[in-house]
């Protein structure tokens, strides 16, 4: 694996000339992938209202001014002029508003070791906790319960995305399909001459068409998405501009041939009069409505894909007039011939020589037009991921260039099977679409909420713009919701229930990562334990490296302490390696490692704490023991000039980057061999019998890349003491290596609450069910040394 791949953000974005070729390539990209789904919503947005709900002109005037300023408003000012600011070093996604929010309003319940938050965030300048903090800071970090409602906000806002993830796609596939189906039935007299058989045959295309022909694209779609963002983008952005062209030219079209007066439905006067005129249906006709900025949220949370300025320009210059003009031409059709049958589909007001053409062009966007959606689920679990909020599971990153672009098969074949659900169970637009406004508006409302924070306690802006953004944008976003909340029992209820089962989830998983963090610190023994009880208990320490996998980053962890209580034997170097996830999207690659001492040097005892951002995935990969060992090595070389480690506390920790690729400290000596691997505890027959058959030791014949390490040339800059130790870890490597994994089981206790129960049930089950181990490390079978302890809550 390349760590210098690894960069943060900033230091990343520099490695390509921001040149306007290249913001105009990844804007083409973005074609293909963010934009595809609100290119497509004119499929649905006027065909999933209920063709008896407009029944004059000047319904059509005003549900089109609706459109255009629900458009202006949310995904132009809101989204593309305000929202795409507040990027997490180049991420989007409510996550990302969250992730500020943790680090300048410290507002984190992550699962984190607190009693070593200097540890973690140890650096050498930390510009924000310079500036004076503000009363609604201080406010927010006081109260405990502002917390919880904040990470409360940001799962729900990462549920809803998912749940578009779900939708979308079906609605959008399906909207074509049926567009095939209505072709196919108009050319049921060439088949045959009998009334009552254009009848059964037009019948038959209905049941039998769009179901299996969504269905087949689906499937398609979700199987190409391991190819990567660029090479999708690539694919469907030559689609998606055909598209463009062909809904822009024939809204022009419309517009001169049905009705130019139309053009005078964007005032806000013709809203007004929608409202002074409401009554039940034409309120849930909103949640229609809402359909026309499906994508917007998507926009932001696909961030991490490409860059905010291709993504702004694409958008303003392109995506915008285009759907005005589209929006515009199909409200003209639709003035003139709403007493036509299936007048509200977009692929009626084409003329009819191109229909069909039009229609082949629209299964091919739609499927297009569900990457967005797709796309953004990814980003959003894989962020979730490295907060300790989602099941482990499996992530590929797609590019080594831009991080953000990531596939993650497990819920790719997920999001697939619910999809094909909503399509076979409802095969109904309508209902559909329904459910679908929900999702679209739901996750806005959640953007809207953090936003207005980040605005105060990130941005520092006054608490009367806070609120002005929370009210303004809040009062629209609340009316769609209730819009479509009048269609929960016409289809809408899917979403509750992909939300409730999403958020138990990923809630379950929260608690019990922070419940075993928990039982970790209420548990764990400090150094001087361990120094103390060696002679009572006989240690031995035997040849090799011992790696011990621990979730705390101060102490010896308690089931290490419980390992050595009962088998009273560790190894000559022992070195406990944390991972910890820092609210942060990537860490730069010399600023990765934490490496301290623990307790006096002669006992040769390390700590190691792997920092990564939640948009990293750096245990997968094979050469990470070395990486670690060289390293110790570094650090051994470098705290001998450190003043300040030498006279601190052991819990004191130097910042070590990758090392060398040719050595500082220690020169790693590449080769591929087949060796035997065994646990080197077993060195010692006299002490460790008992431990030899607990860990039913043997030779296991393993094919994996062996890197040595030799010390460099003599250097009088090199003080004998430090060679004298590396030495010794050059030995122990040598002798062999040993992997240490605690495992807490969760326990319910007798009389525990029902919800208690049911969280810890949920997280079990699905700790049972994951797809990815603790550590991602292809640890050796015959080396590694599991120890179980049971927590009850």
């Amino acid at each position: 694996m390349d760590w210098d791949s690894h960069l943060s953000p900033a230091t990343s974005s520099n490695q390509f000339k921001d040149t306007w070729k290249h913001t105009l390539l990844l804007s083409f990209q973005s074609l293909g992938v963010i934009y595809g789904q609100m290119s497509t919503a004119p499929l649905y947005v006027f065909g999933t209202i209920h063709a008896q709900d407009i029944k004059s002109e000047d319904t059509v005037y005003e549900l089109f001014s609706f459109i255009f300023w629900t458009m202006t408003i949310i995904s132009l000012l809101k989204y593309a002029c305000i929202v795409l600011r507040a990027d997490d070093n180049g991420e989007g996604g409510t996550f990302a508003l969250y992730s500020l929010l943790c680090r300048h309003a410290k507002v984190g319940l992550l699962p984190n070791d607190r009693s070593a938050d200097e540890v973690m965030h140890y650096e050498r300048e930390i510009p924000f906790r310079m500036k004076v903090e503000s009363r609604a800071k201080r406010t927010i970090e006081k109260h405990k319960s502002s917390h919880y409602v904040v990470l409360v906000l940001a799962l729900l806002g990462s549920c809803m995305t998912i749940g578009v993830g779900v939708l979308t796609p079906a609605l959008s596939v399906y909207s074509a399909s049926s567009g095939v189906q209505r072709s196919l039935s108009d050319m049921a007299h060439r088949f045959s001459s009998s009334e009552r058989k254009q009848e059964s045959i037009a019948k038959a295309f209905k049941d039998y068409v769009p179901v299996p022909l969504a269905s087949a694209i689906l499937v398609c779609l979700f199987m190409l998405q391991h190819c990567g963002t660029r090479k999708i983008g690539f694919m469907f952005a030559p689609i998606i501009i055909i598209w463009l062209i062909c809904i822009g030219g024939v809204g022009i079209y419309n517009i001169f041939y049905w009705n130019r007066q139309i053009v005078h439905a964007i005032s806000p006067v013709y809203m007004y009069r929608f409202v002074r005129n409401i009554n039940v249906d034409r309120w849930r006709a909103l949640g229609s409505i809402v359909l026309c900025v499906a994508g917007s949220e998507a926009m932001f949370a696909d961030l991490g894909h490409f860059r905010k300025k291709s993504i702004k320009i694409i958008f303003v210059c392109l995506i915008y007039p285009v759907l005005v003009l589209c929006y515009a031409g199909q409200a003209a059709f639709i003035s003139k011939n709403f007493h036509e049958d299936d007048y509200n589909h977009l692929s009626e007001s084409f003329p009819t020589p191109v229909r069909d053409w039009f229609i082949a062009l629209s299964l091919l966007a739609s499927a297009v037009g569900s990457q967005a959606t797709i796309t953004a689920s990814f980003s959003i679990i894989n962020q979730c991921l490295a907060l300790g909020c989602f099941p482990r599971v499996k992530v590929i990153h797609t590019s080594d260039k831009i991080h953000g672009q990531v596939y993650i098969p497990d819920i790719n074949w997920i999001l697939m099977v619910l999809c094909l659900t909503v399509t076979i169970g409802f095969h109904d637009i309508e209902k559909i679409g329904n459910a679908t406004g929900l999702a679209i508006i739901s996750p806005m409302v959640v953007t809207t909420c953090l936003m207005s924070l980040v605005i105060a306690l990130y941005w520092e802006k006054s608490l009367y713009q806070s609120i002005c953004f929370l009210l303004f944008f809040g009062f629209i976003e609340a009316m769609y919701v209730s819009a479509c909340m009048l269609n929960v029992h016409k289809g809408a209820w899917y979403l509750v229930f992909l939300l409730a089962l999403s958020l138990t989830i990923m809630i379950s998983w929260h608690y019990g990562t922070k419940k075993k963090l928990e039982f970790d610190l209420t548990n764990k023994v400090s150094a001087e334990w361990l120094t103390a009880i060696s002679p009572a208990l006989g240690v031995t320490r035997v040849p090799g490296i011992g790696f011990i996998y621990t979730d705390i980053v101060s102490g010896i962890p308690a089931f290490f302490s419980h390992f050595i209580t009962n088998l009273p034997a560790f190894h000559q170097v022992l070195i406990f390696v944390s991972f910890k996830s820092l609210p942060v999207p990537y860490v730069p690659a010399t600023r990765r490692y934490l490496v301290g001492r623990i307790g006096p040097k002669d006992l040769k005892i390390y700590r190691c704490v792997v920092r990564y951002g939640y948009c990293e995935h750096i245990r997968d990969t094979d050469d990470f023991e070395e990486e670690i060992i060289g390293s110790i090595g570094e650090f051994i070389s470098v705290e001998e000039n450190d003043f300040d480690s030498l006279n601190s506390s052991q819990d004191r920790m130097i910042i070590v980057g990758k090392p060398p690729s040719n050595g500082s400290a220690l020169i790693p000596l590449n080769e591929i061999t087949s060796y035997e691997d065994s646990v080197s505890l077993v060195h010692n027959e006299t002490r460790l019998s008992t431990l030899a058959d607990a860990c039913e030791s043997g030779m296991v014949s393993v094919q994996r890349k062996k890197v040595r390490f030799m010390l460099p040339p003599k250097s009088p800059k090199m003080r004998v003491s430090v060679r004298k130790e590396l030495q010794e870890l050059i030995d122990a490597r040598e002798s062999g290596t040993a992997y240490f994994l605690g495992q807490v089981h969760l326990a319910v206790r007798e009389g525990s609450n029902i919800f208690k129960r049911l969280l810890i049930m949920t997280y079990v089950l699905s700790e049972k069910n994951c797809r990815e181990p603790p550590v991602a490390l292809n640890i050796p079978h015959a080396a590694l040394v599991e120890v179980g302890m049971v927590c009850s809550i």
